[in-house]
């Protein structure tokens, strides 16, 4: 078996690898990358189908390499072990699992013998294994009255990446009251509108800006969860843009 292990703190790697040489003697061949492009190159040539990997990392992020890492082997097991339990993880990483893979997802604040259990379990028996606390930040996710379901997620950040209901509208197809009802029900399940007894909250704050204030507070939203939503958004202007370069109609000399 080969496992790689993807941390950028030295201290941390090298606490991954002794959990990692004392649980899983069937490790033939252990793997390190310092940063997430590293740990997909190393993933990529040496066909490594067992990842222990941090989330919040320089340069590329644990999401984002994992997406690729499985992108390129959807049947590679990952670990991630994270000192966050933060929402905008639990969602980022539900979004690229893929169909059937097994993935866990541990604190660092768990004991050694839950790390070393987790990591049997994961690569050995190829079961699923979610952290306690990150199991209640999921069931938190999909509470109905509580929870923002996908669409509602996804127009949180739209206007936390600062864009007009008209852009939203366009990137996420929608018409513009679409795109208000659900910045509505956004309001509403974040609370928002709650105000005291003598101004409304629309009198006291700008709901956009508000909303995203809440989001942070509550963790759904982060600097990782930004900055990939950065990136995506990066994506869809360039798309939007060669869409309309090649529906402009040529010019004649």
């Amino acid at each position: 078996m080969k496992i790689l292990l993807i941390e950028d703190d030295p201290v941390h790697r090298s606490f991954l690898k002794e959990m990692v040489t004392s649980a899983m003697p069937e490790c033939q061949q252990l793997w390190e990358a310092t940063q997430g492009a590293e740990g997909e190159q190393l993933a990529r040539e040496h066909h490594i189908a067992s990842v222990v990997m941090d989330l919040q990392m320089p340069q590329k992020t644990g999401i984002e390499a994992a997406k690729v890492i499985w992108r390129e082997r959807p049947e590679t097991a990952i670990l991630f072990w994270s000192n966050y339990a933060d929402e905008a993880y639990v969602r980022g990483i539900s979004r690229i699992v893929p169909h059937d893979a097994a993935y866990g997802y541990i604190l660092k604040t768990a004991s050694e013998e839950h790390l070393q259990l987790a990591l049997r379990s994961l690569f050995i028996e190829q079961q699923c294994v979610i952290d306690r606390e990150v199991r209640g930040v999921q069931q938190q996710a999909q509470d109905r009255h509580f929870g923002l379901n996908d669409l509602e997620y996804e127009v949180l950040q739209d206007i936390a990446l600062g864009l007009t209901d008209r852009m939203i509208a366009q990137r996420r197809n929608l018409s513009l009251r679409s795109v208000q009802n659900r910045l509505q029900q956004l309001y509403e399940k974040l609370h928002v509108h709650e105000h005291d007894h003598e101004q409304t909250a629309n009198q006291m704050f700008n709901l956009r800006t508000r909303a995203v204030h809440i989001a942070m507070l509550r963790k759904l939203l982060n600097s990782t969860a930004l900055q990939q939503a950065e990136v995506e958004l990066a994506k869809w202007r360039q798309q939007r843009q060669a869409a309309a370069l090649n529906a402009a109609p040529p010019i004649h000399k």
